[in-house]
């Protein structure tokens, strides 16, 4: 209650520091002089007027009081004119009742309460519509300028920009989409896109629009592929976001950058790194056979020899006979040795049977050297992979296991084989230490990693991708995807 009082006084003092405050008392004590003030006189001439308007002296003095109540409003808005209308009513209303014309006078007063207040809101409506019209105005100007603005940034951006409908025709496009596209602007209003990209192209195209009605998560930006107007591709990285009205989908809007030359770039650097791997591949072919058919039959051939000499002859030296003895094992080390060395080259189980089988002989193979536990686990349909894909994984696992029992101190090692029915996921988990991982694997080759990036190289050249996760002290994963 106190608070509500104090409020009450605090407005009242602002509103006795406003002049208009003042202005509208001056004017209501000049009007209330005379009202009362029997002595005073009208002129002549004023009073004829009022005699010929059918106006008494205080019905003319009572329709004065409608200035400041309307005046009020003008100031202090409604509010302000009710409240200087009760006013004028307190001060109309004791010489309306001692009046010998009582109803009439009093029927005055209230006309001029209600009038005032009538004229008050009118004008205040019509000043609150005046505001609200020059407020449109202005927002009409900014959203004018806005627009000239927009137009000149979509005219002008150095990426392609075009705007359609939902049936695909394009109604908007800028200088940069008529350089992406071969067409002039003119040509591509109008336009459908079905006339710019290729049957794959469209139906990546659907895809996209179904998840932008349907809000469905989109990795932006993709790429597309299109065919200017001379005939040729041109490969364009594309941004696409929903045009509505009123929460209503009404279009798309596309932002493109052309990327064609960075792509044949790409596409020929990886066409030559293939070729090189390829070389790579069939040069440890070769060299891996000439070991089997040449330095390790030699090796045969010795190692029987020696054996033969050491058996065959029985008057030899005992002396001598251990050193043939110890020339016979080294022999067959060096022999076996040579073996393993043919198989890393180019292991035959792979050439023969196919990938699962080549991971079993390789995982035997590193437990047997390396005493790392390793076993591999096939989930899915097992099935064989074209030539390259089965040697590109394989070479990834060799060098996952490599880098298992070079440096992480483990003592298990898992191999995960996963057919799916589009991708092949294989994941080599070890029990090591693990290590702090790169965030960019760009930085392996940077750091000395040469075997991930390596292993990275051969996953993109796949099509794929290369994981790795590693905490310290609770190991390391290596996880291979690609899409077969």
């Amino acid at each position: 209650m106190k608070l509500q009082y104090y409020s009450l006084i605090n407005s009242l003092l602002r509103l006795t520091r406003s002049p208009g405050f003042w202005l509208i008392a001056v004017i209501l004590l000049l009007i209330s002089v005379p009202y009362y003030g029997e002595t005073l006189q009208h002129p002549a001439f004023l009073t004829q007027l009022m005699t010929n308007l059918g106006l008494s002296r205080h019905s003319f003095e009572r329709i004065l009081f409608l200035a400041p109540i309307v005046w009020s409003g003008f100031i202090f808005g409604w509010r302000g004119s009710f409240f200087v209308a009760l006013v004028s009513l307190g001060i109309m209303l004791p010489r309306a009742i001692v009046s010998p014309t009582m109803t009439d006078d009093i029927f005055e007063a209230g006309a001029v309460f209600i009038i005032g207040n009538i004229l008050s809101l009118t004008f205040h409506s019509l000043r609150q519509e005046r505001n609200h019209r020059i407020r449109l105005e202005k927002a009409q100007k900014e959203l004018q300028a806005s627009e000239r603005r927009y137009r000149e940034l979509f005219e002008k951006a150095q990426d392609a920009i075009w705007l359609q409908d939902m049936d695909g025709n394009i109604f908007a496009a800028n200088q940069a989409a008529s350089k992406l596209t071969g067409f002039t602007v003119e040509e591509l209003i109008g336009m459908n896109v079905r006339n710019l990209l290729q049957e794959d192209g469209l139906q990546f195209a659907r895809m996209i629009k179904r998840k932008l009605l349907n809000n469905e998560p989109l990795q932006q930006p993709y790429e597309q592929r299109s065919v200017r107007k001379d005939g040729s591709e041109v490969i364009f990285q594309l941004t696409s976001s929903l045009l509505t009205e009123e929460g209503r989908p009404v279009g798309f809007q596309h932002v493109a950058r052309d990327v064609t030359v960075e792509r044949k770039l790409q596409e020929n650097l990886h066409y030559y790194v293939q070729q090189a791997t390829r070389a790579q591949e069939e040069e440890r072919k070769r060299i891996s056979r000439e070991l089997h058919d040449d330095t390790i039959q030699a090796l045969v051939v010795l190692s029987r020899q020696l054996d033969s000499l050491i058996s065959s002859e029985k008057d030899l030296p005992e002396r001598v006979r251990q050193r043939l003895e110890k020339l016979w094992q080294m022999t067959n080390d060096i022999m076996q040795g040579v073996r393993r060395l043919s198989q890393d080259l180019r292991p035959a189980s792979l050439d023969r049977l196919g990938l699962v089988p080549a991971l079993n002989w390789l995982a035997a193979d590193i437990s047997s050297y390396s005493g790392l536990i390793t076993r591999v686990q096939v989930n899915g349909q097992e099935r064989r992979l074209p030539e390259e894909y089965e040697l590109a994984l394989f070479r990834i696992v060799q060098e996952a296991l490599r880098n298992v029992w070079r440096h992480a101190e483990a003592r298990h090692v898992t191999i995960t084989v996963d057919f799916q029915e589009n991708i092949i996921r294989i994941t080599v988990a070890d029990d090591g230490k693990g290590y702090d991982v790169p965030s960019n694997v760009g930085d392996l080759a940077r750091n000395g990693k040469l075997g991930l990036a390596g292993m990275q190289e051969r996953a993109q050249l796949l099509g794929g991708k290369l994981n790795i996760m590693s905490e310290k002290g609770r190991g390391t994963q290596v996880i291979v995807e690609v899409p077969v």
